[in-house]
């Protein structure tokens, strides 16, 4: 399959540019607020009627949830990926315009920020937690989307039919296209998934369901991936394994507290 010739800077103004990496971000966050007002609105749709706080509150929280996925998703990077690096070079932290941000730190950071928002509207956090797992799956389709925009993350060499030669890989072998299978399972199927069971399967009225499953799919999707994704070249695989990366390793509690979260709502009555 040909690399498709797009540059990854979307525009430029001067010596200001705009990277389709930050738009896949920005957009995620715009079009995941205006999918969650068509939730918020539909009272019918959560456990007793009553949604986690009223819909026009949402677009207030997409300040707090651009806050946390930057800070969660550096703070992550940093920890996880390449603490030795930056506590040598501690001034770097803060230059996210070069690269490095973890999922799992960004899901970390918005689940703060959502408690917190939640919490100051006298909400459930629970039930907010579900819209996240609802609407969570547009960003992530986005931003891997723009993962195979720069040529980044991209998995090992193979002779299947809709391999990739990237531009970036100095070995120019053809490989999996790894960001399109996160995009396509952790983004678009997962989305529908979702979708169908928030709908018509009553699943908000059960809180803590949605995100229940949405821990379990999204974690289930990105181990299984990661055996074909490269990893970090400063970290390589662990243990020796040859084959366990940080990226499994950090999805393990995803998908463990999503089994606690389903079990839990599934053993309370249905509102």
């Amino acid at each position: 399959m040909p690399f498709p010739d797009i540059n990854p800077v979307a525009f430029a103004i001067g010596p200001f540019a705009v990277r389709w990496y930050a738009l896949g971000y920005l957009a995620g966050v715009f079009l995941g607020a205006w999918y969650a007002t068509s939730l918020l609105k539909r009272d019918t749709l959560w456990a007793n009627n009553k949604p986690p706080f009223p819909a026009p509150a949402i677009w207030d929280f997409a300040f707090w949830a651009v806050i946390g996925i930057v800070v969660g998703g550096r703070t992550g990077y940093v920890l996880f990926y390449n603490f030795p690096y930056y506590a040598a070079h501690p001034a770097d932290i803060i230059a996210v315009w070069d690269g490095g941000m973890s999922f799992h730190g960004g899901l970390i950071g918005i689940l703060i920020a959502m408690g917190l928002f939640t919490r100051s509207k006298g909400g459930s956090i629970l039930q907010s937690f579900d819209l996240l797992g609802a609407i969570g799956t547009i960003g992530i389709f986005l931003v891997r989307l723009t993962n195979f925009i720069n040529g980044e993350l991209y998995g090992a060499p193979t002779n299947l039919p809709w391999a990739v030669v990237f531009p970036t890989d100095p070995e120019q072998l053809p490989r999996h296209p790894s960001q399109l299978y996160e995009a396509g399972l952790e983004g678009l199927l997962l989305f529908v998934i979702v979708f169908i069971g928030s709908r018509w399967l009553g699943w908000l009225k059960r809180p803590g369901l949605v995100a229940g499953i949405f821990g379990i799919a999204y974690a289930l999707s990105r181990i299984l991936v990661e055996f074909v994704r490269l990893p970090d070249v400063q970290l390589g695989y662990l243990l020796g394994t040859g084959w366990l990366t940080m990226g499994q390793v950090l999805s393990l509690p995803i998908l463990i507290a999503g089994i606690a979260l389903v079990a839990y709502a599934l053993v309370r009555p249905r509102a």
